[in-house]
């Protein structure tokens, strides 16, 4: 199936069928560091958050035992996850946080999270119950409630991370006007990129997952268009030659992602305060990570077309 037309790219959810990137996580073990980082790479980070499970029998709240700090854009949005009790879902931050600080998660917008759980389970994802949960949020009007219905599949069915989709059901409590505005210009989530071990098998995988095509790209990596946003996959071969400012210390290993901005000066300005390894390719900027955030980089440009992968 095509990506949608450029107006559906234009807005925060997806519609009928239709699959966005809707944000992608690092795991952290220091909330307010990687608040401090945000803030200084040009970002404006909402405050920290603790999210619940909700149980559908009883309405009672269970603490996952995670919490997150966001950066929220006119499309998509970044978190930070950090732990704050023991749980599965924790230990699982844990685990992964064991083998480094960085990003650990991509999350696709749905429409019908139920339903994408059948079109997973018939692809033959082992899939696990689907998860409903929310955090309380500040508004400009008192306190209000983020709620998400989520399906996962299995730990290791997607080896590269936790990689899930969600349905949203309070646009206006989690993408409030007052935190879309950023020093650095990024409005856009466009692309996550990752370093596997075999891109023909991740690309089948992920074209599986999301149910939307994969196109070999220069260089031999494969790239899964969504109807907003996509998955970049790549060698490490590749990754290690473009990109050798992050080692690639395993595999599978998410990279970073590309950030859709108004201005690349107001972002080059915001790298360079933030004392961060950065440098220019054609029509972009590459800057690693803040320490605080983990192993990786982002990609800024003005347009999505402008990505290397997407030329």
């Amino acid at each position: 199936m095509a990506p949608a037309t450029a107006a559906a790219s234009r807005r925060q959810l997806p519609r009928g069928d239709e699959i966005f990137l809707d944000h992608v996580g690092h795991f952290v073990r220091d909330a307010q560091a990687a608040s401090h980082a945000l803030r200084r790479a040009g970002f404006a980070p909402t405050p920290m958050s603790i999210q619940a499970n909700k149980d559908q029998t009883t309405g009672r709240l269970a603490p996952t035992g995670t919490g997150n700090i966001t950066a929220m854009f006119a499309r998509g949005y970044i978190e930070a996850l950090f732990k704050n009790s023991d749980t599965p879902l924790a230990r699982e931050l844990d685990a992964a946080l064991a083998r480094r600080a960085g990003l650990h998660l991509a999350a696709f917008s749905v429409n019908d999270a139920a339903a994408a759980r059948e079109r997973l389970a018939a692809a033959e994802f082992p899939v696990q119950d689907l998860v409903r949960m929310q955090r309380p949020v500040k508004t400009e009007n008192g306190s209000g409630i983020a709620a998400f219905t989520i399906a996962r599949v299995k730990p290791m069915a997607m080896p590269e991370g936790r990689i899930q989709m969600l349905t949203h059901h309070s646009e206006d409590a989690v993408w409030q006007l007052r935190w879309l505005s950023h020093p650095n210009s990024v409005s856009d989530l466009i692309d996550v990129v990752i370093a596997v071990g075999d891109v023909e098998e991740a690309s089948r995988r992920f074209a599986r997952f999301t149910g939307r095509p994969a196109e070999a790209t220069e260089g031999g990596g494969a790239l899964i268009r969504l109807d907003r946003g996509g998955v970049y996959l790549i060698s490490q071969q590749r990754a290690a030659e473009k990109l050798p400012e992050v080692p690639i210390t395993s595999l599978p290993f998410m990279i970073g992602y590309a950030l859709g901005v108004e201005s690349l000066a107001a972002a080059e300005t915001a790298v360079n305060g933030a004392d961060l390894e950065w440098r220019a390719f054609e029509d972009g900027i590459v800057a690693t990570f803040p320490a605080e955030l983990g192993d990786g980089a982002w990609f800024f440009v003005e347009r999505a077309e402008d990505l290397p992968w997407r030329r």
